[in-house]
């Protein structure tokens, strides 16, 4: 039985506690947004402002092998210094699956609740597999129009072991079709800050997988509520699959938080969306920019995004490569410890990219 949506204590139980999600809410026939929704109106994303196609165009990771290898190589570059993302075709991954992995995270979700509660936190069968609403609902002031199931990729018999049935095919294959894109992606960006890693450097770096479905159940008022807070990713790079309703809005780096400065990244037909992390802002000492973005909820359909996040180990240490501090001659951020950094990001809600303050140092110095 559906709480009364006018008591918040009754209604954040349902939501989170007893797995019900966003989902559930709407399934009970919610009318109009919960106040314990409703976004200050700093926070709202009240205007589309999206990309004309003349002015974005996906990159071609097939020209790499012709002769605009280089302006392929350059573009990537760009985009990683100004706005921190870009999107990317025949990067490798079949377009059949794309469409298997959207059809999954429907199935998932659509389940009945019981169903997806069996991977709460603290009753899911393995530490590795977690199904939530919003960010980190109990520090957060207004929560996110959101539902997601989060999986860590350990090996495959962990994955086909425990991952939840409807995902773990497609999400699996998700994982593996796009690691070449991601170590080519990431072999064109170090290359680029004159930097050569190890084998040994480049596995600890990238040796923490993660693949998400986020779900954005149709909202009666997307004025007021937002799928996802104004964040940037904790880690190197994000791959993300959007469907075909849109609603990803990036920052653009030093304009001023309003409206004007957030650009919609429009979905694009077989397209994956690439976007840089803090990690990687950090070991570049700040010549990479981490995307600041948000999400928009829609108020007719239902959405979903898929996106693997690439980190480095727990146990791996992160401050900006000796190579660039040399030759930068600072060095803007602390080293630290990637599981601590990752902690700090996850013990509090989302506020823009105040995150890295946690390794920015007062006075850089060398």
């Amino acid at each position: 039985m559906a709480p009364s949506f006018d008591n918040a204590t009754s209604m954040f139980n349902f939501v989170v506690r007893q797995g019900n999600g966003v989902k559930g809410l709407v399934d009970s026939g919610v009318s109009k947004v919960p106040e314990r929704y409703i976004q200050s109106p700093s926070e709202r994303i009240l205007k589309p402002d999206r990309y004309q196609a003349s002015q974005h165009l996906p990159i071609d990771l097939s020209k790499l092998d012709g002769p605009e290898h280089d302006k392929v190589v350059h573009d990537i570059a760009v985009a990683a210094e100004t706005l921190g993302f870009f999107q990317v075709v025949n990067h490798g991954v079949p377009l059949e699956l794309l469409q298997a992995l959207k059809d999954a995270a429907h199935k998932f979700f659509e389940q009945p609740a019981e169903k997806k509660a069996v991977y709460l936190k603290g009753v899911s069968p393995s530490p590795y597999v977690k199904y939530g609403t919003s960010f980190v609902p109990e520090k957060e002031k207004a929560l996110e129009w959101k539902d997601y199931v989060s999986m860590v990729y350990t090996n495959d018999e962990d994955a086909h072991r425990f991952w939840p049935h409807d995902c773990r095919e497609a999400a699996l294959e998700y994982l593996k079709t796009s690691t070449n894109m991601v170590k080519t992606i990431l072999r064109i960006l170090f290359e680029n800050l004159g930097v050569t890693l190890q084998d040994s450097k480049i596995d600890g770096l990238t040796g923490l997988k993660m693949v998400n479905m986020n779900y954005y159940p149709a909202c009666p008022d997307p004025d007021l509520t937002v799928g996802v807070g104004r964040h940037s990713d904790v880690g190197l790079l994000t791959v993300l699959l959007q469907d075909g309703i849109g609603g990803l809005y990036v920052r653009r780096e030093g304009a001023t938080n309003c409206d004007d400065a957030w650009l919609e990244i429009p979905p694009v037909s077989g397209a994956l969306v690439i976007n840089v992390g803090d990690a990687l802002q950090i070991l570049s000492n700040g010549k990479y920019l981490s995307a600041e973005h948000r999400v928009r909820t829609a108020g007719q359909q239902s959405r979903v995004s898929i996106p693997i996040f690439i980190t480095p180990k727990l146990d791996e240490n992160i401050g900006p490569l000796p190579e660039l501090v040399e030759h930068h001659g600072v060095a803007y951020y602390k080293d630290v410890l990637f599981g601590d950094y990752m902690t700090n990001f996850f013990g509090k809600a989302h506020e823009g990219k105040k995150s890295l303050e946690f390794v920015q140092k007062s006075n850089p110095a060398v």
